[in-house]
């Protein structure tokens, strides 16, 4: 009961909200408000209910929806999926109160522009929720694909330049439906396999029921649609988390979007899909995920020193901020395919701790943003003068950012390249030169803006206000909260990431004691 109240909330405050009267703006984003702190709620009454140590799947729910179909509404928690969720109910109030002023002045749904920004905001809340306890893969494909919907109109509808928003809107959901679309033939060809397979009276979308299958050998199917059926799965997650070279939509996107919509898709809806790869690739396809892991692991180490490069030659703040959540997923998804309990409890780790600071990064560097009118870092400089406060929390960021030791996400990013070296050694070599590139971008981007003389035009930036402290003030928490004790967090994760690599046969290397004479 308590994973349906937990996605049903934020759909139905989104319905209720819309059809509010035009003139209760104001009680339309309070409304909203409250409703994200109504999820919050039932999302602690989750963490704290959860044992770690208890069955796999928790509070679930399991019902017939198309019988005919083999499919059923079928909700079920983990550990990852737990810390993903907390992950969106902490964040999403703190996106609401950021993006108070975003859509004021704009013509909305008939005069209902409050009213369609905070909607849409708690519509992508309650899909992705869905998709985080879904364990019917069919349940789970039909809100991986609706959450484009509302993320499309948040992005193309709400940006400052309808332009060239309208345009990187119609980029995202172009590469992510054909994504979807992929994927669609996979999960009716995963129908098939199971209809055919005489492990089953007939064919299912129940997770767990073929994952047993897997586990037991018993699907029966080929490798070659087994191949096939991974790689369509994989191609969706990959063009949501993105892996590169599928990440060129993200970077207009995430700069056109407001600052709040923005965190929305990059720190909540595309962690879907680095979720997706853990989940379903891996304990559906565990064969085919060790015949491409040395090719995906390529491209992700790629992704990491291509997303640092890149970003330290932007001219534009919002962009530079993007291209390193594309170095970030890198290391998520590296993780992830090294199969091993370090490095998937650091990606699942990463996720979280990634949400947090790129929403604390882009979200300070979007209250600056709005007061100078101008994305070029070029135009700023000398801001720690005349906004000590707000140029002290984009520094505080910004290290969280490159992973110093004692933030939040220096922990995940040493799991990843502890779990990635103890297998591949090249490869986590080669990723680690993302710390120095990152420590390039970070300290000279925060020397350009908020050093220096003050720059013409900067005179009178105001500080960060109440409102906007009370946004930035809980990320800084959690960035140092999590960075010296993540014991909690890894708690709940571990069992998880246990059971996972157990499904797939995975072992952790065996470690290596150098043969010689004892001295």
């Amino acid at each position: 009961m308590l994973l349906t109240v937990l996605w049903a909330v934020p759909l139905v405050g989104a319905a209720i909200i819309i059809v509010l009267p035009p003139a209760a703006r104001l009680a339309a984003k309070y409304a909203a408000l409250a409703v994200a702190v109504a999820v919050l709620a039932v999302t602690a009454v989750l963490a704290v209910r959860f044992d770690p140590g208890g069955d796999r799947y928790q509070f679930v729910v399991d019902y017939k929806w198309i019988p005919s179909f083999g499919t059923g509404y079928i909700l079920g928690v983990d550990g990852i999926a737990l810390a993903l969720v907390v992950l969106t109910a902490v964040l999403v109030p703190i996106l609401l109160l950021a993006g108070w002023n975003d859509a004021a002045g704009r013509s909305g749904l008939a005069g209902r522009s409050e009213h369609s920004y905070v909607a849409l905001i708690l519509a992508v809340e309650g899909m992705v929720l869905m998709s985080l306890v879904a364990l019917d893969v069919l349940l789970f494909y039909v809100f991986f694909e609706a959450m484009l919907i509302p993320m499309y109109f948040l992005i193309g509808g709400f940006g400052a330049s309808p332009q060239r928003a309208s345009k990187a809107a119609v980029k995202f959901l172009l590469y992510n439906l054909f994504g979807g679309l992929i994927m669609l033939a996979a999960v009716i060809g995963l129908y098939v396999v199971t209809a055919t397979s005489g492990a089953f009276a007939a064919g299912t979308f129940d997770f767990r029921a073929v994952v047993d299958a897997v586990s037991a050998g018993t699907l029966g199917a080929s490798p070659a649609v087994l191949n096939a059926l991974f790689l369509g799965f994989m191609f969706a997650f990959a063009v949501k988390a993105p892996l590169w070279p599928l990440h060129r939509w993200l970077p207009g996107a995430a700069a056109e979007a407001t600052p709040a919509s923005a965190v929305l898709m990059m720190a909540v809806m595309d962690k879907v899909g680095t979720f997706g790869m853990l989940r379903y690739c891996l304990q559906l396809f565990p064969e085919p995920s060790m015949l491409f892991r040395p090719a995906i692991i390529a491209l992700a180490v790629i992704g990491i020193v291509y997303g640092a490069v890149v970003a330290i030659g932007q001219t534009d703040v919002m962009r530079l901020i993007a291209y390193t959540s594309i170095s970030h997923f890198g290391f998520i998804i590296l993780g992830i395919f090294v199969m091993t309990s370090q490095g998937q409890a650091g990606s699942t780790l990463y996720m979280v701790n990634h949400g947090i600071s790129t929403a604390a990064l882009f979200l300070v560097a979007g209250f600056l943003v709005s007061r100078r009118g101008s994305r070029l870092i070029a135009d700023f400089g000398g801001v720690q003068k005349v906004a000590p406060v707000l140029a002290g929390t984009f520094l505080i960021s910004g290290l969280a950012t490159l992973s110093l030791p004692g933030l939040a996400p220096f922990i995940s990013e040493f799991l990843v390249l502890l779990g990635t070296f103890t297998r591949y050694p090249v490869f986590a070599v080669i990723a680690s030169s993302a710390l120095v590139l990152s420590a390039v971008y970070v300290l000279w981007l925060y020397q350009r803006m908020m050093t220096g003389p003050v720059r013409d035009g900067n005179e009178r930036l105001r500080d960060l206000v109440p409102r906007e402290i009370a946004v930035v003030a809980p990320l800084v928490a959690l960035l140092l909260v999590l960075g010296v004790y993540p014991k909690p967090a890894l708690d709940v994760i571990n069992p998880a990431v246990d059971h996972t690599l157990t499904t797939i046969d995975q072992h952790d290397p065996a470690p290596r004691v150098a043969e010689g004479p004892v001295k």
